[in-house]
């Protein structure tokens, strides 16, 4: 289960890219009811989205050249400069290197050898989000790609993650936890194979909905469209995938996701 103690290795922070950030933080104020928050004018239009108070992501311009709107997943790392010429050795990219942000912490931002981005966090004054695991916080994060075997063996490589393979129909589906803790109990995502040859490796963020289809109707009335769902999968729960009105995609599940085989 994702916690807000963070261990290294565990997904600490999300944020979204988006072309229209006053926008798509309208978007999710009416889809889970969260407010947006500037980071301050020497922040570059980039702000917190809040949940009663407490903050669940963070929402900004696209900066990169070329760039799709999607959702950026953060993982705890200790040490922002080891970890990034871990993820180089390995086969990936190095796409931003470590820089800090004030007194906040110190990030970089990657791509695996798949195409997959992500980015790491060195937490100073900020450990991480302020809530997760509960309704329209984020409660799983995973990570589709060509192989998944390959997939996991290089996050295995830079974060120490572990993995237990779940069964799915169809698929290899891996569920993956900090190199520290009870394996099924720190076990904070998955990795899946892509759904088609047309999607990009890439992670998603999943966001607790005890009422999926609710959450659906809302989301669909503002402007997202289903890509999945919502379905009911055995040992897994109620889900559903989206894109937003400018195309991220992000899923929701009711209930914890799977850490029983």
């Amino acid at each position: 289960m994702l916690t807000t103690d963070f261990p290294a290795g565990s997904p600490c922070w999300i944020d979204l890219g988006s072309p229209d950030p006053a926008a798509t933080a309208a978007f999710y104020e009416a889809v889970f009811g969260w407010t947006f928050q500037s980071a301050g004018p020497q922040a570059g239009g980039y702000g917190f989205l809040r949940l009663g108070g407490r903050t669940v992501a963070a929402v900004g311009p696209l900066t990169e050249e070329g760039a799709r709107s999607a959702w950026t997943t953060y993982f705890h790392a200790p040490d922002a400069e080891a970890t990034a010429k871990a993820v180089e050795q390995a086969g990936g990219t190095v796409r931003v290197p470590a820089f800090d942000v004030m007194d906040a912490g110190r990030m970089a931002q990657l791509t695996d050898p798949q195409g997959a981005r992500f980015a790491i966090w060195q937490p100073g004054a900020v450990t991480g989000l302020d809530v997760v695991s509960e309704d329209g916080a984020l409660i799983w994060a995973e990570l589709h790609t060509g192989d998944v075997d390959a997939g996991h063996a290089f996050y295995r490589k830079v974060f120490g993650w572990r993995s237990e393979d779940f069964p799915a129909p169809g698929m290899t589906y891996k569920v993956i936890s900090p190199a520290e803790g009870d394996l099924r109990e720190t076990a904070f995502g998955g990795i899946a194979p892509v759904m088609d040859d047309a999607q990009p490796a890439s992670w998603t963020p999943y966001f607790g909905a005890s009422d999926v289809d609710g959450v659906v109707a809302r989301a669909t009335g503002a402007g997202a469209t289903v890509l999945m769902g919502p379905e009911s999968v055995p040992d897994v729960g109620r889900l559903a995938w989206l894109a937003d009105p400018v195309g991220a995609p992000f899923a929701l599940i009711k209930g914890e996701p799977p850490k029983e085989s």
